[in-house]
């Protein structure tokens, strides 16, 4: 509403300046024309009755210079009044002294340009404008005749147009215009405002409806009452939407349970399948060497008997967390012997193709027994699956230290992590296996980072992948 007031009063300006400029540029032509008119008759009355010269061309300075003809027509219609004859050739003007006086009003000579438009023209009159010192001057050129309306000689006749009165005029129209407007500029903005209000009064009260909406909180719906029909089709939208968001929000929820409890299932899942396969292959291996003979038998026997009282023992970690709620398998701090650990851990292992080397017999470190177990267990068995191709598979395990840090390598000659697979192999649920969860690798990580350490790998297409784990000695456990 503001802009099409402002937009009125900028047209209306412009029209009035326009319609203003149109006057007075037909004032002056008119006025001009008239003044033209009339000289022209006073030169007729002059010749047909007060002149004793012959009225020819050449005697034009004569005849007007009788009895001050022509001084007495400048100063009658203050013009200044000139005179040519038909090649242009300057004949008299009433501000010269004598004739044939050149002066810098009344050129020597009209220019070809003025003779041949005149000459051409319908009505045999031409007009020019100049701008001299800021003022336009119109000057019109036309023929005078002999009673027997024969041409004599050409007419000019310059006029500076005076806009003075005008302008005042236009100045004083556009003063009372700008007040009005000003004053309906006012009023409109009042208007404007309490209506505004008015109308978006409804639309603020939905809007801060909407921006309060949630979808993981009750939303309450939206009461206006006297609205018109497009606020109350609007409103009724989103009562709509509200409930419709309220069942989403119902069955998302139900939804994220099931995906919860089916993740923490997959994760259980692969949990105990890890110390069942050692447990497996330790049971298969004590059937095809049991010897009753052997003097070494209670020693064999109770090395199986600990690896699998380590592994029931990690399945029980296992139960014991996922009936808590808790993560899996809980995180102790036990003053270990590194090397002893991983030892027994490779143990479990069939492979001849897996050496194990270490730096010195006993490394000792802060950490979890069963956490430990698990990751070497994970890292050797995939090792196992990726060189599985290979036709001489090797597979080393290497253990070393400095004062606060251990490190621990697991190398192969696999197959090797595809370039466009590096970035994604500690997510979880990642795998490129046809079997297992992809759950390994990221649990492995997972296990380090809470100690403090970090594993990183380098691989090799077709060539093998080495991974290194690095762990602190005394971690504070995260």
């Amino acid at each position: 509403m503001i802009f099409l007031v402002l937009l009125a009063s900028v047209l209306m300006a412009s029209m009035a300046i326009y319609q203003y400029n149109e006057e007075a540029e037909e004032y002056h032509d008119d006025r001009l024309q008239r003044k033209e008119n009339t000289v022209k008759s006073q030169i007729e009355y002059q010749l047909k009755t007060k002149t004793t010269f012959p009225i020819v061309t050449n005697k034009i300075p004569n005849i007007f210079k009788e009895k001050d003809f022509i001084y007495e027509l400048a100063d009658v219609h203050n013009l200044e009044v000139k005179l040519y004859d038909f090649e242009g050739r300057f004949l008299i003007a009433s501000n010269a002294s004598s004739i044939g006086e050149q002066t810098d009003i009344a050129p020597e000579k009209l220019p070809n340009n003025i003779l041949e438009a005149l000459q051409n023209s319908i009505d045999k009159r031409h007009i020019t404008k100049t701008t001299e010192n800021g003022k336009i001057i119109q000057s019109s050129y036309s023929y005078i005749t002999d009673p027997k309306f024969k041409p004599l000689a050409i007419l000019s006749l310059p006029y500076v147009q005076d806009d003075e009165i005008i302008t005042s005029d236009l100045n004083e129209y556009l003063k009372w215009l700008s007040l009005v407007y000003l004053f309906v500029l006012v009023i409109a903005i009042a208007l404007a405002y309490f209506l505004s209000k008015y109308i978006t009064r409804s639309l603020k009260t939905i809007s801060e409806k909407i921006n309060q909406t949630r979808l993981d909180k009750q939303n309450t719906k939206i009461e206006i009452e006297n609205t018109s029909h497009e606020i109350s089709a609007l409103v009724t939208s989103y009562n709509s939407m509200i409930d419709e968001l309220q069942e989403s929000a119902v069955k998302l929820a139900t939804s994220e349970r099931e995906q919860a409890w089916r993740e923490m299932a997959k994760q259980v899942a692969h949990e105990i399948k890890n110390p069942l396969t050692p447990m497996r292959l330790t049971i298969q291996s004590f059937q095809r060497k049991f010897n009753p003979e052997d003097e070494d038998i209670h020693q064999k026997i109770d090395e199986y008997s600990k690896t699998l009282i380590q592994q029931i023992d990690t399945m029980s970690a296992i139960a014991e967390a996922f009936s808590n709620f808790a993560k899996m398998p809980a995180q102790k701090n036990e003053t270990l012997n590194i090397v002893e650990v991983i030892r027994l851990a490779l143990d479990i292992f069939n492979e001849e193709y897996i050496e194990f080397t270490t730096e010195k017999e006993d490394i000792i470190a802060n950490f979890d027994r069963t956490q430990l177990i698990r990751v070497m267990t994970n890292l050797v068995k995939n090792a196992i699956q990726a060189s599985v191709s290979n036709e001489k598979p090797n597979i080393k395990v290497n253990i070393s230290d400095n004062l606060t840090r251990i490190n621990i390598t697991v190398s192969d000659n696999g197959i090797g992590i595809k370039p466009e697979n590096k970035t994604k192999i500690f997510e979880p649920k990642f795998t490129t296996k046809t079997s297992g969860m992809g759950l390994g690798l990221g649990m492995v990580k997972n296990i380090v980072e809470t100690y403090n350490g970090s594993i990183t790998f380098t691989s090799e297409e077709h060539k093998g992948t080495v991974f290194t784990i690095t762990l602190p000695k005394n971690p504070s456990v995260g």
